[in-house]
This record gives C-alpha cells, sequence and structure tokens, in this order.
C-alpha cells in the first residue's frame, strides 16, 4: 500500500510535468468552482450559509474522488478478475494530479516576469491569473514582485497542501491496515478535501464576504502547516541554488534571514511565511501597494531576479514532491498496523 501510495505520488507529478493541468472543461476543479459560483449565486450572504458551504462542499468532492478511485478499482477488478493493485495506483495518480498544480504556476509566472520587460499591459492581465489584486495600475517592478510573491504562495496551496494530505491519509491507512484500494482512496479523498478548502477560500474568502467567514477560517486552519512546510522547502532549495549561482540573479549570500518576523507582516497567518522565504532568498522587497512590504529596504525585483524566484519555487516543488513520495514510501513500511484496528471500530 505504501509503495503504491509513493508511486501516485510520483505519476501525478510526471503526469503534470509532462502534460500540465487538464483543459477547464474537463477539469474536476473547475467544475467545483463552477458549483461553487452557482450556489453563491443562489444562496443568502449570511454566516450559516458559510458554514454549511465550508461543511459541505470539501467533503462533497473530497468524497467523490474517494468514491472514484475506490468504485473504479472494485468495477476493473470484477471485469477483468486481476489488476487491483495496478488499477487503484491509476486512478489515485489521476485524482492526486487534477488537485495539484506545479508546472501550470511556473509557466504562468515565467510568462507575467517576461511579459512586464515587453508588454505591461498584457503583463497586468496574465497577473490575474496569479494574484487576486488590482493590477491596472502596477508598475513593472510592482507586476513582478507580484507574480514571486504569488508563486511562492500558490506552491503552498496548489501543491504542498494536497501532497501532504494525500502522504497523511495514505499514512493513516497503512496504519488502520486498508487495502491498497481501500488506503488510496482515503488518500485521494483527504487531497481532494484540502482542494477543495482552497477552492472555496479563493472564491468566497474576503473580508465583505459575510459566507466567507467560515471558508477563510478553515482555510488558515488548513493551511497552517503547509505555508510552513513550503517555507522550509524554498529556504531548502534556495541553498541548493546558491551554491550554483553564487553571486549572480540576487541569491542574497548573507546569513540566515529573519523570515519568522517577517511572515507576519501580511494579514494571512499564513501566505507570508512562503512570501517572507522567497523575499529573503532573493534580496529584494516584495510589495503590495497600500497593503504590506517584506523587506522594504531592499529594491523591488529585477527581471533576472524574478526568474531566479521561478527556479527556486520549482525546485522546492520537485523537493517535496520528493520528500512525500520519500516518506509515504518509507514511513509507510516502518510504520506498525495498529492491533485492534477493527476492535476499536466496533
Amino acid at each position: 500500500m505504501s509503495l503504491a501510495a509513493a508511486s501516485a505520488i510520483a505519476l501525478a507529478a510526471a503526469t503534470d510535468r509532462a502534460f500540465g493541468e487538464p483543459p477547464t472543461r474537463l477539469h474536476p476543479v473547475a467544475w467545483l468552482g463552477r458549483l461553487v459560483g452557482g450556489l453563491d449565486a443562489r444562496l443568502p450572504d449570511t454566516r450559516l450559509v458559510g458554514v454549511g458551504i465550508a461543511v459541505g462542499v470539501p467533503t462533497g468532492f473530497g468524497l467523490a474522488l474517494a468514491g472514484l478511485v475506490f468504485a473504479g478499482t472494485k468495477s476493473m477488478h470484477a471485469a477483468v478478475g486481476s489488476g487491483e493493485h495496478l488499477t487503484a495506483t491509476i486512478l489515485a495518480t489521476g485524482a492526486l494530479f487534477v488537485c495539484t498544480s506545479h508546472r501550470m504556476l511556473l509557466r504562468v509566472t515565467t510568462d507575467v516576469i517576461a511579459l512586464s520587460e515587453s508588454d505591461l499591459d498584457s503583463a497586468r492581465w496574465e497577473l490575474r491569473a496569479l494574484a487576486g489584486r488590482d493590477a491596472s495600475e502596477l508598475s513593472p517592478a510592482h507586476v513582478r514582485s507580484a507574480a514571486v510573491e504569488s508563486a511562492a504562495e500558490n506552491l503552498a496551496d496548489g501543491l504542498i497542501a494536497p501532497l501532504i494530505g494525500f502522504a497523511l491519509g495514505a499514512l493513516v491507512a497503512v496504519g488502520g491496515g486498508l487495502s491498497t484500494a481501500e488506503g488510496l482512496a482515503v488518500a485521494a479523498g483527504v487531497a481532494g478535501w484540502v482542494k477543495g478548502v482552497n477552492t472555496l477560500d479563493s472564491m468566497l474568502g474576503y473580508r465583505h464576504r459575510i459566507a466567507g467567514w467560515a471558508p477563510a477560517r478553515l482555510d488558515d486552519a488548513v493551511m497552517w502547516l503547509p505555508a510552513r512546510v513550503a517555507a522550509g522547502l524554498l529556504l531548502a532549495a534556495g541553498r541548493l541554488t546558491r551554491k550554483q549561482r553564487e553571486g549572480r540573479h540576487g541569491l542574497t549570500p548573507r546569513g540566515r534571514p529573519s523570515v519568522g518576523q517577517t511572515a507576519g507582516i501580511p494579514d494571512s497567518p499564513n501566505a507570508g511565511w512562503p512570501m517572507a522565504s522567497i523575499a529573503a532568498l532573493l534580496g529584494c522587497r516584495l510589495e503590495k501597494p497600500g497593503a504590506y512590504a517584506l523587506y522594504p529596504d531592499r529594491p523591488l525585483p529585477t527581471v533576472t531576479v524574478a526568474h531566479a524566484g521561478v527556479q527556486v519555487v520549482s525546485r522546492a516543488g520537485w523537493l517535496g514532491i520528493g520528500a512525500a513520495s520519500v516518506a509515504v514510501a518509507g514511513i509507510g513500511r516502518a510504520l506498525p498496523r495498529l492491533e485492534g484496528f477493527e476492535v476499536i471500530l466496533t
């Protein structure tokens, strides 16, 4: 079971690397977004509605992915009489693939940075895919700042959080002695639940929305660990990058950055961690005009520095993928089965 889960993580990452995200019309997360949009348009903007949506929508999405993995595996096994292990791995790979995003994040960020120098209006337009802010008056340097900080933040939301959810679900399943089909269904369901929480927050979690209170608070709780793990991965990736680029691309060679203090500057209890980490590594200021400035005594990122930031985010993502695979395979094999698990349940 643990090796199957580790394989699903590796295969989902390879699929994303090879193909990127599915087309919007075929993407389950896009369907989820349309469902949330429809509910939001039809239901009153009240806190009770927000609580109901925060409980029901992520749970429903997680159960749908879990059911797809489990029922699909059992159906295939009944049809051909074998291949349950392989089928469950393939279906779990697909579930994790639609819950994570790495290649598209890097591509969009790279495009925005390049356009900030050659076509500012297009850069401002493309930035909408990364950052939910008014970019109409942003300077080229502020566009690059928004792109870099959003790439770091979205690394936590779009990749590390679902990975952690999948890995934790798989390890719990191993500890509970579940079969491969059952365990991978649990792992896919947890990843789907995390993705549902992130999607709700991005759509409803705004201060002016009464119904957005519950989705925002739930996302704050769910993202506490992934944000800090992403910050650690960025710092580790930055050190790897610095060994190759010391003195170039703006990566600062000066001691340990004060990431912890800087991370508390933005309003979000979590987003500041990956943002402060990438700013410290690049030796630049990241700023949302009128809201916050991280390391205000430093210059805003140049094109070269911003591209270096994309490389750090890319490496951090691959470090996270590798760490999740190794953790599931290693810990899963060493984890003793919980004796008396069935007795506890009964």
